[in-house]
């Protein structure tokens, strides 16, 4: 297992890159661009994320498992209900979702690099090793969520 894996709280990496997101905005106003209305259209995404987030922590303290992104051998179940039904990382799209609309906000292009690197990052070091270990604690059953259900959207 890499050192990085699964030691970063997703929204505690969202929120490191929010900061990140504003301070390269700051610090490069002439890469800013006309977002029309861009205060409607973030609050929008924005809100559509923190939906995906706390309809994603509905489920799971729904199916009374760990919402614990660092410990998914604490995991209980697999949730596959709700949300789950469309990804099986609502909770992660909410988080990118909620940077996206950061990004409009700030309306610089320099903001919107951080989204795939989100992506990169959970993909190697937080969905990689949940997966990992889903599969190991629930075998073929989460072998077939898998096939049925994206990862992301």
């Amino acid at each position: 297992m890499n050192a990085l894996e699964l030691k970063l709280p997703p929204l505690g990496l969202a929120l490191l890159l929010a900061v990140a997101m504003w301070f390269v905005a700051l610090q490069l106003p002439s890469l800013a661009i006309a977002v029309p209305w861009h205060h409607l259209l973030a609050t929008t995404i924005v809100c559509v994320g923190v939906i995906f987030l706390m309809a994603g922590g509905y489920a799971f303290h729904k199916a009374k498992t760990t919402v614990n992104p660092t410990k998914p051998t604490a995991t209980s179940s697999i949730v596959t209900s709700g949300v789950y039904r469309r990804s099986r990382n609502p909770m992660y799209v909410g988080a990118l979702l909620a940077l996206a609309g950061w990004a409009v906000f700030l309306s610089n292009a320099l903001p919107f690099f951080f989204l795939p690197a989100f992506v990169m990052y959970m993909n190697r070091f937080q969905i990689s090793p949940e997966e990992r270990v889903l599969s190991a604690k629930f075998g073929a059953e989460y072998e077939t969520y898998k096939r049925a259900v994206r990862r992301w959207l």
